[in-house]
């Protein structure tokens, strides 16, 4: 199931149709004692499965809008923090202040002192649940540029002398972008659980255990091989859907 695509699960349905498309052609020869696979129980569960996909297709294509403005906002980040550094080092900051943001600017701007995660990043990347060793030493994923964002305000704020002219450089600007870059990333985060509970719901659908299209498409196709014969027309022409 994990490794089957979107357009895999789509096959799987369109195959489900044609099961029915076919045992409703076989007329009355198709009638099962068994609740499970009567056409109007079959045309339910299509309707259900196609329903299914649907709000997976609706959920991903909400997801990734979400993604896309994201990135955008974020895009010119780099270059503002540049910006704001240098406004703080002509600001008459103190070598310590200077220091500071020199650490918590790599990690916004992704630049390492070293190539190694510190202990100190290790075992916060596995307090948020990450795996050390599939995360990226630069450190850019959206979460940590928020956080680290917000201390670098937070140490702008403990600096009397920075107090630029330039509005886009100014703290209270700093603070509504930060406000904006986390209500963006708040978004993607809130699409992704959206996207998961449909995939969620999708997958009940076709593939629980008894229930889902399809065991329910494997038992129908016994039923005609029970019918018919394994040898007849009438389960050739359905043998070879896959489920």
């Amino acid at each position: 199931m994990a490794g089957i695509s979107e357009t895999g699960h789509l096959k799987i349905v369109t195959n489900f149709e044609s099961l029915i498309t076919s045992a409703t052609a076989f007329g009355a020869s198709y009638n099962p004692s068994t609740a499970a696979i009567k056409l109007l129980a079959l045309q339910t569960l299509l309707t259900d499965s196609k329903a299914s996909i649907e709000a997976v297709n609706i959920a991903l294509t909400a997801y990734s809008n979400a993604v896309g403005v994201r990135e955008a906002v974020f895009m010119p980040f780099s270059k503002l923090i540049t910006r704001v550094n240098s406004s703080l080092k002509a600001s008459g900051a103190t070598v310590q202040v200077i220091d500071s943001a020199k650490t918590i600017v790599r990690k916004l701007q992704g630049k390492r002192a070293g190539t190694t995660p510190t202990e100190e990043e290790i075992k916060a990347l596995e307090a948020g649940g990450n795996v050390v060793n599939q995360i990226s030493v630069s450190q850019l994923s959206y979460d940590n540029r928020l956080g680290n964002f917000d201390k670098f305000i937070t140490l702008l704020l403990s600096v009397p002398l920075y107090n630029p002219n330039e509005e886009d450089l100014k703290i209270e600007s700093l603070k509504t972008l930060y406000a904006d870059f986390n209500a963006k990333n708040n978004d993607v985060l809130t699409a992704a659980v959206q996207l998961s509970n449909a995939r969620i719901a999708r997958n009940d659908v076709l593939y629980k255990p008894l229930t889902g299209l399809v065991d329910v498409a494997a038992q129908a196709k016994l039923y005609i091989k029970s019918v018919f014969g394994a040898t007849s027309p009438q389960y050739k022409q359905i043998s070879k859907l896959n489920f």
